[in-house]
C-alpha cells in the first residue's frame, strides 16, 4: 500500500536516525553529563589528588565534600550534600554510626585541608552534639582512612 496524502502525491519520508545511532548519541549524553556534572561515587582504592582538586574546582571552586566510612576504610566525595553521599554508603552497606562528613581543600596544607564539618556529624545519642567530630580518636580514623584514599 502506497503512503499518499490524499490528492495521490506520495508522502515523503520523515528522517528517522537508525536504532543504532539514536542509542550511541544517548550513551555519549550521559557519558558527557556523567564527565561534567559531579554526582557522589564511592572510592575503594586510591585516586590521585588531581582527581579530588578537579572535583572541587567543578562542583565549589575550593572545596570537594565527602563522607567517609570508617568502618569499612572507604569514602564518597563529589555530592552537593554530605546527605546524599551519606545515603551512597548506607545503601552500599555501611553501618550508620561508621560514616562521618567531611569538607576537603585541595589547596590547603597539613591538617588544614580536612574539615570536621557536616550535618550529618550530629548526634547527640553518640554524644556528638555538634556539626565536627569531637572524639579525637575518630577524627584519626577519619584523617587515615582520606590519606589511605587519596594519594598526594
Amino acid at each position: 500500500m502506497r503512503r499518499t496524502n490524499g490528492g495521490g502525491q506520495r508522502r515523503p519520508r520523515t528522517a528517522v536516525a537508525p536504532p543504532r545511532q539514536i542509542r550511541d548519541t544517548l550513551v555519549l549524553l550521559v557519558y558527557v553529563k556523567w564527565m561534567t556534572e559531579d554526582v557522589p561515587r564511592i572510592v575503594r582504592t586510591p585516586i590521585p589528588f588531581s582527581e579530588v582538586a578537579a572535583a572541587a574546582q567543578r562542583r565549589f571552586g575550593d572545596m570537594v565534600k565527602a563522607a567517609v566510612d570508617v568502618g569499612r576504610g572507604v569514602m564518597a566525595l563529589g555530592g552537593e550534600l554530605h546527605s546524599d553521599e551519606e545515603a551512597l554508603l548506607l545503601e552500599d552497606g555501611a553501618v550508620q554510626a561508621d560514616v562521618w562528613g567531611i569538607n576537603i581543600y585541595p589547596a590547603e596544607t597539613g591538617d588544614a585541608w580536612i574539615e570536621f564539618d557536616s550535618m550529618i556529624n550530629v548526634r547527640p545519642s553518640a554524644s556528638n552534639r555538634t556539626r565536627g567530630v569531637d572524639d579525637p580518636a575518630v577524627r584519626a580514623r577519619i584523617r587515615a582512612v582520606v590519606d589511605a584514599l587519596i594519594t598526594r
